[in-house]
């Protein structure tokens, strides 16, 4: 077991410690799932939160063929960290940086006509053909060109784009809406679409090297809608896309990330005391307040101020009042645990500590929030880096 951050002279306020290991067993796990296709590992938003380039490499360790990024900054950024197989990212806005992405050999997503305009133009500056990916909007309503005479129009003038040399098509792709949540009837009609999309353009002469719509719900449940290419991201950080279908221990996955703070302050009050802004919570009793150090500046949910769980001291105790923007305080019932010990916010759940569902349904949101929001100020502490050999 191995950290990468700097140990300081004293104990961290806080960190989010960050298993490798899980997150390489989550990718074999997902291959298992998708036999036959290849995984794309998701490290968007800094990996969920988690780090990209350390997610990234684990990851490409654990098999994943190719990567993907929401930004062409963040792709451009793996690539300098000297990642440098198969990687695209899909989150385009007029003016690039679409040369850099070219000459670093980046797939990059077209979803309308401005798009291709754009790539050609930087395509034939760079003197390199672009690697596109065509995204077909089977029903999400976001990216991705409408079917009909949109989809026809943009597969026409890549195609002829291809035949002057500018790009290369090497994928067709689309994005589920609903995949969490299976049986919902846009499921079935957006792979019909999909294939249909795909059976037109591949008539009119695209040789795309993947087929891709399954994201992490779909990679779980839907084998169907495989193709040649799965796009996992929250699955692969450990974390159930689906909570109502299974837990991560159901779908053979393990949570990366535990988010631990050392208490600052244990003290006794009277009953009567108020707690935090606004004074919501009010001490029934003589109690002892544990002060833990983060707060909303560090990604802790406001809204699950009274409801979010924290182990502490072998007891699971609960956000008392307001969550602030340094610190929230919990109520330890008259316990007194040394200043110092480890409250833990969440982690895989297998010492009895929360998980981040747990404060997912707490804040009255998703897992996939909980993990994306944890801030900067919160360094990330990796363990076990190495794969062993």
């Amino acid at each position: 077991m191995t950290e990468t951050a700097t140990a300081p002279t004293a104990p961290l306020r806080a960190r989010a410690e960050i298993d490798l290991a899980a997150l390489r067993a989550n990718v074999r796990a997902l291959r298992a799932r998708a036999r036959g296709a290849q995984l794309m590992a998701v490290v968007k938003s800094d990996a969920y939160g988690h780090g990209a380039v350390p997610c990234a490499r684990a990851a490409v360790e654990a098999g994943a063929a190719w990567l993907g990024t929401a930004t062409p900054e963040e792709a451009l950024a793996l690539r300098k960290a000297g990642l440098d197989g198969r990687l695209m990212c899909w989150l385009w806005t007029p003016g690039g940086p679409w040369r850099e992405a070219i000459e670093a050999g980046i797939d990059v997503s077209l979803s309308g006509m401005w798009a291709l305009g754009e790539v050609t133009a930087a395509a034939r500056e760079a003197g390199v053909p672009a690697r596109v990916q065509l995204k077909a909007d089977t029903g999400l309503g976001r990216n991705g060109c409408q079917p009909g005479e949109d989809w026809a129009e943009l597969v026409a003038g890549a195609l002829c784009a291809e035949a002057d040399g500018l790009l290369r098509i090497t994928g067709l792709w689309s994005h589920f809406a609903c995949a969490d949540e299976p049986g919902h009837p846009s499921i079935a009609a957006q792979l019909t679409l999909f294939r249909e999309m795909l059976a037109y353009a591949e008539q009119q002469g695209v040789r795309p090297e993947v087929r891709h719509i399954a994201n992490s719900p779909a990679t779980l449940t839907l084998p169907e809608s495989h193709f040649d290419l799965v796009r996992t991201g929250i699955a692969l950080y450990g974390i159930s896309p689906s909570p109502e279908v299974g837990t991560p221990a159901d779908f053979g996955l393990r949570p990366v990330m535990t988010l631990a703070a050392n208490i600052a302050l244990v003290k006794r009050v009277p009953g009567g005391h108020g707690v935090s802004y606004g004074h919501h919570y009010v001490t029934p009793g003589a109690t002892t307040l544990g002060l833990v150090p983060v707060g909303y500046a560090d990604g802790i949910p406001r809204h699950a101020s009274g409801t979010g769980p924290v182990l502490v001291d072998g007891k699971w105790r609960t956000v008392a009042g307001r969550v602030a923007m340094d610190q929230f305080v919990v109520d330890l019932g008259g316990d007194e645990p040394p200043v110092g010990t480890e409250a833990v916010l969440f982690g895989p759940g297998d010492r009895g500590e929360p998980t981040a569902e747990d404060w997912a349904q707490a804040a009255g949101t998703i897992a996939y929030e909980i993990v994306t929001r944890i801030g900067t100020r919160v360094p990330r502490v990796y363990v076990n880096e190495q794969q062993p050999g």
